[in-house]
């Protein structure tokens, strides 16, 4: 199994070494050269299966010969071992037809747990081989971060950095990265918006001499061992409903497009997927791209679901690589578009596109709403993001074909927000009681790349 970039001229990697380098050196992203097929048959035969052994199914293609079979499946072990859920990504009906996927019984209580705590066993095992040590940066919107720090600290071959926008994250996820004790693990709290936070990360990484120095690694949702981990859950649910002898529609929050952008290779696995929705917030930009509006980049917008607080979806790239028929210029022609504002998609792209998603937004004003009518109708509980993709969902439900929603986040994530809909102030589950109460290690940080990579260069393990 090879990946190539979007970008067209890095080298081609073996699945390890595109997980360790994360951005490819010509700046794109690594997709596989070739998506493996799934039979019918083999969706089928995963019916009934423990989520653990549905992942090593899933994912066992993708992985070449960088772990053996046993190795490969004593890393699924662990990285699941810790959730709180038997299930991992259990299902429940919201109304006829309409299943909410819980994504939020990890550690951090966010669906990020299910690519981090993997990686973070893959990283681990082929580090001690290797007997190499690198240096994770990572940018976040709110859940990357907390999934990254939990999964690597304490680690010995890893130091990491995560940049988040100081003051636009919740206080539950701010807490989530600030309080871990673990010496290798930095908070860094910068003066920006979190597209401030992921285009410093990308500087970082396109500085060879930085980056070669500090060996640097990435964990962002540009690492395709994080898509790759998102992938299983979107087969585990939809074989829960029969599939593959009936189609079934998905409706996921966004703001990366790393989520949607795993269904969307789900699908091309041979998943008989009807719908793929993009629900956004009030910052929209993906969901007017697909109205044939082009990507143009606009001010952001603070909001209840901050993690889709973003205008710069790092993983459209991946998308438009294929809307493109896979021409790395033609990509990074659009890239170069993107610094200066924005750019246009063209007639067949936009078909393409148009093709494989379907979208809708949810205001502030709807996504409170739908928590409250949500909560009365089911009983269920929303956080803010999985309150979009409910409210985008309900829009774009068949009769006929069953809606699966992502819920992203577990409610007590955002507090504030949840409590302003329902008048329920969600608590942490039990072995989180005391997250208000710990101390807190953070530094805040200019808004200045040079500031940044001095810090870490200071930072990191001799």
């Amino acid at each position: 199994m090879k990946y190539i970039s979007t970008r067209g001229t890095a080298p081609e990697l073996s699945f390890e070494e595109a997980m360790l380098s994360g951005l490819a050196r010509d700046g794109g992203l690594y997709v596989p050269a070739n998506v493996p097929q799934m039979t019918p048959e083999e969706i089928a035969a995963l019916s009934g299966l423990s989520y653990e052994e549905t992942a090593y199914r899933i994912m066992r293609p993708f992985i070449g010969d960088t772990f053996t079979d046993a190795e490969f499946r004593a890393i699924i072990d662990r990285a699941y071992a810790g959730f709180g859920h038997a299930a991992r990504a259990p299902l429940v009906q919201l109304a006829p037809n309409h299943f909410l996927l819980e994504l939020f019984h990890g550690p951090t209580l966010a669906f990020k747990d299910f690519a981090m705590q993997l990686i973070g066993q893959l990283f681990q095992a082929a580090l001690t081989r290797r007997g190499d040590r690198v240096t994770i940066v990572g940018a976040t919107s709110g859940d990357t971060g907390s999934a990254a720090i939990e999964a690597f600290r304490g680690l010995s071959n890893v130091d990491v950095f995560i940049l988040f926008p100081h003051g636009r994250v919740s206080e539950v996820q701010r807490r989530q990265m600030t309080t871990p004790t673990e010496a290798n693990v930095h908070a860094l709290a910068v003066d920006g918006d979190f597209d401030d936070c992921q285009a410093a990360l990308k500087d970082m990484f396109n500085d060879f001499d930085f980056r070669d120095r500090v060996k640097l690694a990435g964990v962002n949702s540009i690492n395709w061992a994080r898509v790759l981990a998102q992938v299983v859950y979107y087969f585990s649910s939809a074989v829960s409903l029969g599939a593959p002898q009936r189609r079934i529609s998905f409706t996921v929050p966004t703001g990366n497009f790393g989520d949607i952008f795993a269904g969307y290779i789900a699908k091309q696995m041979g998943l008989p997927i009807d719908q793929l929705v993009v629900a956004t917030n009030q910052n929209d930009i993906l969901h007017r791209c697909l109205g044939g509006q082009g990507y143009h980049k606009g001010p952001t917008h603070p909001s209840i679901s901050p993690s889709m607080d973003i205008q710069v979806s790092s993983n459209f790239e991946r998308v438009l690589f294929d809307a493109y028929g896979r021409d790395g210029g033609a990509v990074s022609q659009l890239m170069e578009e993107l610094k200066q504002g924005g750019f246009d998609v063209s007639q067949g792209a936009l078909g393409f596109l148009q093709e494989q998603f379907a979208s809708g937004r949810a205001s502030e004003d709807e996504t409170l709403q739908t928590i409250k009518a949500t909560l009365t109708q089911s009983t269920e509980l929303l956080c803010p993001h999985s309150a979009v993709g409910v409210k985008v969902a309900n829009e774009h439900r068949a009769v006929d074909v069953p809606m699966i929603t992502l819920a992203t986040a577990h409610p007590a994530k955002f507090p504030a927000a949840v409590e302003q809909a329902s008048g329920i102030h969600p608590p942490l589950p039990p072995r989180m009681s005391d997250l208000y109460d710990r101390p807190e290690r953070v530094t805040r940080i200019a808004n200045d790349l040079g500031a940044m990579k001095d810090f870490i260069k200071g930072h990191i393990a001799k």
